[in-house]
């Protein structure tokens, strides 16, 4: 073995990316590309009563306008197939939401295709539009499902327990829809290959979901789709969807007989691929004297689309993270005049930690315990949900070490005691967790006769160092050094592997690449005991170890290379391949990732303006791959902490439903500025049960608990308790 897995390497694509020789699907260059453009309405409810593309049709360079009149008919597009999202592909006159797509220009360039969009002249039946969750008229309706579970649980009896409490805590909390913004906007190049092929090179977190929802609209088998997706300029949840735009895209190429690029502007990105849900969250703890919880009850309401429906797991770590005989938990929804909700990092548990964590702090002072401590005193063991013992579990070293990173001992208990001159300094600490999932994956492993290895998997790098990191779990299983190896991802032709989501590709991927490797390393060791020119020849292939590209019997006396192997062979290659599934015993476990974080802010009393001064975030999430990679992830899911806690909000106009903050100008995110130094702690857990490599995934947790952690920190150094994300000054100045 190289011990090559969880070394700091830089990112292998780094290079690349930085001196702009990455090539991301919306820049592919392909011969006699036509430009695309979306035309979107400005009515958010109604019909489309006519539209008049005349004079669009006569401008120069112009191939085609589509609209629904003269759209090819496809197939499945309003289905709700592998969770994918109903698409607005112009096929009536139905308006759902602002912005939809009612035309498609293709011209010869783009500058071409905005001047006929411009020359596009719709005719609207409007109806009442509703874009505000707190109108009475917006009835909850309780879904089928969550994408963790049933929409409602409840164990033990919370009215008797409530009832019995000593201390309480009642109140409810709020946040806002909030929108990806990727650096990349999402973009799509479509080349058909006659009648019944076509290539499509998309931004996207999963090339065979693209894949099976263009095969099923265009009435295609879905080897005869390719879809390519090498570079991702951050997706973060919206690129994990097929939308509109791509469907779109593949029409309008099939349409003019020539590849097409369509590209989504800035504005359109806060329309067309999703956003995170407004949530309104009612906590109910109820505990002992000295906070030992007795009743927990958290009721959900999350906002969705009239003709589609996304479900917010927000209460789905409150049946799982404190100890609690007494737990109700329930999700509804309010269908709103909007453009369907999507994944967006740490779905559910992003604004449910907000929620759970703020309430657990209230309780904390309400009960005159420590914030940590009561924690502490809350711990649970043993999954209060399902009974299930925890696969490994190291929230208490978190904890401890998060604590004595930051100097929590130092904390002064009593609100607004701690200043720096004239600034108000608070401290507030939440507990971060996300589940640990799996999906079926698989890899193979090409081991070459000059030494080197080749992965090939159908993954994704959205950013997170995925070509890294399956490099160096193959040298590792190879017993290579990482240069030696190359990974190869983003593309159908490779072996099927999941969405990059939910933090599982690591988690998914990596056993496939390990399980590969180990099978061409066994290929390779076959042939030299196989061989009576081998030194190794007769040797027991258990008795082989591998290092430095070498194969080496006991002791090290008798060794050689792959290289040399393969020659005497005369192979160019062996080849190993594994599909990955899940674990048997992962069902008989409860298996998350947890941390610990804390939070110093200072607060100008005359302004109302906050500053995160300092963050220390502390995480247990099985095996770490890359300890270099791994921490960007994880400070990258704190510094979204601080935009969701203080900067980000989606704004509606609520008499048309037009998004307002539709440019980076008006949707506020952190910038350098924003961001004070973050301490990172790893926690490096050994974990049997989560996969063969051990690794739980460090992609969302980091977003989880963050912004609780500031808003509690914010309580800390003034006294007011801010329940509406985001806090902004006027908040603290009322």
């Amino acid at each position: 073995m190289s011990d090559e897995v969880g070394r700091p390497l830089d990112r292998v694509d780094g290079a690349l990316k930085v001196t702009g020789r990455a090539p991301y699907a919306p820049e592919t260059r392909v011969a006699n590309a036509a430009r695309a453009l979306i035309v979107s309405s400005t009515v958010s409810a109604g019909r489309l009563a006519d539209i008049d593309t005349r004079e669009a049709e006569r401008a120069p360079g112009v191939l085609a306008v589509l609209t629904h009149k003269n759209a090819p008919k496809l197939k499945g597009a309003d289905s709700h197939s592998r969770g994918d999202r109903v698409l607005q592909v112009l096929q009536d006159d139905a308006l759902v939401y602002n912005d939809q797509p009612i035309a498609v220009v293709v011209a010869d360039t783009l500058e071409h295709a905005q001047r006929a969009g411009e020359l596009v002249r719709p005719r609207y039946e409007r109806r009442a539009v509703n874009v505000v969750m707190a109108r009475e008229s917006t009835a909850p309706v309780k879904p089928d499902k969550t994408a963790r579970g049933p929409t409602d649980t409840d164990h033990g009896d919370f009215d008797a327990a409530w009832a019995a409490a000593a201390v309480r805590v009642d109140a409810t909390y709020t946040t806002p829809a909030e929108n990806h913004n990727p650096m990349e906007p999402h973009g799509t190049v479509a080349v058909w290959q006659g009648q019944d092929r076509v290539t499509v090179y998309d931004s996207t977190q999963g090339v065979f979901r693209v894949r099976a929802r263009i095969a099923e609209l265009f009435d295609l088998k879905p080897e005869n789709v390719r879809v390519i997706s090498l570079f991702i300029g951050g997706g973060f949840g919206c690129k994990g969807s097929p939308w509109s735009h791509v469907a779109l895209a593949v029409m309008a190429a099939q349409v003019v007989g020539r590849p097409v690029r369509l590209t989504l502007t800035r504005q359109q990105m806060f329309s067309l691929v999703g956003h995170r849900p407004a949530t309104r969250q009612h906590l109910m703890l109820g505990a002992e004297r000295h906070g030992k919880l007795l009743a927990v009850r958290h009721d959900v309401e999350s906002a969705t689309s009239r003709f589609d429906q996304f479900v917010e797991p927000s209460a789905s770590q409150t049946r799982m993270l404190y100890a609690c005989p007494n737990i109700r938990t329930s999700h509804r929804l309010r269908r709103l005049d909007i453009p369907t909700p999507t994944f967006m990092r740490a779905p559910g548990e992003a604004s449910g930690t907000f929620a759970l964590e703020s309430a657990m702090d209230e309780l904390a002072y309400a009960a005159a315990v420590d914030p940590l401590e009561l924690r502490l005193r809350n711990y649970a063991e043993t999954d209060p949900d399902t009974g299930r013992p925890f696969s490994s579990k190291s929230l208490r070293q978190c904890y401890q070490a998060g604590a004595q990173r930051f100097g929590w001992s130092r904390r002064k208990s009593q609100v607004g005691a701690m200043r720096d001159g004239r600034l108000l300094v608070g401290w507030g600490m939440a507990t971060a967790t996300y589940p640990a999932g799996q999906s079926e994956a698989k890899a193979t492993v090409r081991l070459r006769a000059d030494g080197t290895a080749v992965v090939q998997t159908g993954s994704q790098d959205i950013g997170t160092g995925t070509y890294t990191i399956l490099g160096q779990v193959a040298a590792d299983a190879l017993g290579l050094p990482v240069d030696r190896v190359r990974v190869e991802i983003g593309d159908t032709k490779l072996p099927e592997a999941p969405l990059s989501a939910g933090s599982r590709t690591a988690s998914s991927v990596s056993p496939a690449v390990k399980g590969a490797a180990e099978a061409a390393r066994a290929a390779a060791i076959a042939l030299a005991v196989a061989d009576r020119r081998s030194p190794l020849y007769g040797l027991a292939s258990g008795q082989i170890a591998v290092a430095g590209g070498q194969l080496r019997g006991p002791g090290g006396g008798h060794q050689e290379t792959y290289a040399a192997v393969l020659s005497r062979a005369r192979k160019d290659e062996v080849v190993g391949q594994f599909d990955s599934k899940e674990k048997p015993d992962r069902k008989d476990y409860a298996i998350h990732s947890f941390g610990a974080q804390f939070a110093e802010v200072t607060v100008d009393p005359d302004l109302g303006q906050v500053r995160v001064r300092r963050f220390v975030g502390a995480f247990a999430t099985g095996k770490v791959l890359n300890s270099k990679t791994g921490r960007s992830q994880l400070m990258g899911g704190i510094v979204w902490g601080i935009g969701m806690a203080l900067l980000e909000r989606t704004e509606r106009d609520a008499r048309t439903g037009r998004v307002v903050t539709r440019d980076l100008a008006d949707y506020h995110v952190p910038v350098n500025l924003d961001v004070p130094p973050i301490e990172i702690v790893m926690i490096d857990e050994a974990d049997a049960h989560v996969n063969d490599v051990g690794a739980k995934g460090m992609g969302e947790i980091g977003n989880t608990g963050s912004h609780a952690a500031i808003a509690n920190a914010v309580y800390h150094a003034t006294g007011r308790r801010i329940r509406d994300l985001p806090i902004t000054p006027d908040k603290l100045l009322l």
